[in-house]
């Protein structure tokens, strides 16, 4: 199936590992031109020179910049002034006590996994517009419906997200530029899969079980039963950025692996 986005300008942000760069890669699989971001110069060209080397014949860039301040992204956009695809999936979490969140943790988190999108998605939605066509995607989590006790800060950005995506969406009415989430369930990113690998180490026993003691104890609602992949993830997320999505517009859609109990 072609999904019509050969030649078109995206951008994914975070997207050095996991999700992001599954992203970045699905999309240059389908032969867009991808731009990928990360904090730093050195992973930023690791992960352009992998795509680089698996798909030779894509139009490959990159940018280092902390989207977590204004500074960041307007460094950012000041290389890169247009695009025909966003997806801002740059993205932290942490586990901490709500007691123990403080101001500075909640303004961090807020910056981060909000207002980096936020400030893209104001730039380039002007061009988007004026093109009449365009795709903007915030990665959420099944944590926006579900928040959780153990981040509650992370929780709530993610439900934040939400709102900015069905908003920003309403105000395309009528227009070629969609706006949608995608919430992913427990993933197999590099934060993920470190942290359960230590688990395991620090217990002797093998990542299998304690995948299973995860679903078994923290998110017994999951059908799937195990963790996505980001792969997985990635192919939703290059969907809606596709031309074949065009009437998918202010959803959030899940890919959490039945987490969420609901049937809409």
């Amino acid at each position: 199936m072609d999904l019509g986005l050969k030649g078109k300008r995206a951008l994914v942000t975070g997207s050095t590992v996991g999700i992001g760069f599954a992203t970045a890669r699905a999309l240059a699989a389908e032969g867009a031109d991808v731009t990928v971001n990360g904090r730093t110069q050195a992973r930023v060209d690791s992960a352009m020179n992998e795509l680089r080397r698996d798909f030779p014949g894509a139009t490959i860039a990159g940018i280092a910049a902390d989207l977590s301040s204004s500074k960041g992204c307007e460094a950012l956009v000041g290389q890169l002034p247009e695009v025909d695809v966003l997806v801002n999936n740059l993205g932290i979490f942490e586990q901490k006590s709500f007691e123990d969140i403080a101001d500075d943790d909640w303004l961090r988190f807020f910056e981060t996994n909000v207002l980096s999108g936020v400030r893209l998605s104001r730039h380039y939605v002007r061009g988007m517009r004026s093109r009449n066509w365009g795709r903007i995607v915030f990665v959420s989590s099944e944590s926006a419906l579900q928040i959780p006790t153990e981040m509650v800060h992370y929780g709530v950005t993610k439900t934040a997200q939400l709102a900015v995506a069905r908003g920003l969406a309403e105000t395309l009415a009528g227009t070629g530029v969609t706006v949608n989430s995608v919430l992913p369930g427990p993933t197999t990113s590099e934060g993920v899969g470190g942290f359960v690998a230590q688990m395991a180490a620090s217990r002797g026993i093998d990542v299998a079980t304690v995948e299973r003691e995860f679903f078994a104890t923290a998110r017994p609602s999951s059908v799937l039963q195990r963790f996505t992949t980001p792969d997985e993830v990635a192919a939703m997320i290059v969907y809606v950025c596709s031309a074949r999505a065009s009437a998918t517009t202010g959803a959030a859609l899940r890919v959490d692996g039945g987490v969420v109990r609901a049937i809409a």
